[in-house]
């Protein structure tokens, strides 16, 4: 199936309840899996999390960069540890700081030098780099779900909630 990333907006009584289950996998994906059912903001990006870091940042999501709000957008900023499934959260504080950082970069300029080549040389998860001839529908997808990351964050800040990023 491979792995997921979806993105929700979570209440205080939910981040508040995240905070608390501290490393009870199972409670805690469950909860996930709840809070994302009942969400009405929900950002699906598919398999495309870490090309979009990677076109984002420069590098994989092997290399979270805590102090750069791109790589917070991707990956969250506080990590769960200690289960094998990967999900983190933003809170409120944070995403104003995001949502700048987005609007300011320049998708692109930055598709402009995408690679295939550079995408497999760097290890992106999905392995799909050898197929050329799909290099423009990535590309698009890549927008595609880069735009929609821009529009999730504003609804989530103005909405006054959190973020829960799960990777899965």
């Amino acid at each position: 199936m491979g792995l997921i990333a979806n993105y929700s907006c979570l209440s205080d009584v939910n981040l508040k309840e995240l905070k608390s289950m501290g490393s009870e996998e199972e409670e805690i994906l469950e909860s996930v899996e709840e809070w994302n059912d009942d969400d009405e903001l929900l950002l699906d990006i598919d398999k495309m999390w870490d090309v979009l870091h990677f076109v984002l940042t420069g590098v994989g999501t092997d290399h979270k960069d805590d102090k750069n709000p791109l790589s917070q957008a991707v990956l969250g900023v506080m990590a769960v540890e200690d289960i094998s499934d990967y999900v983190a959260y933003t809170e409120h504080n944070h995403l104003a700081n995001i949502v700048a950082a987005l609007d300011q970069f320049d998708i692109e300029s930055a598709l402009e030098s995408f690679d295939m080549k550079t995408c497999k040389e760097a290890e992106l998860y999905p392995n799909i780099w050898d197929y050329d001839e799909e290099e423009e529908e990535i590309i698009d997808e890549i927008l595609h779900d880069f735009e929609q990351m821009k529009v999730f964050y504003k609804k989530v800040l103005e909405a006054k909630g959190h973020v829960l990023v799960s990777i899965c």
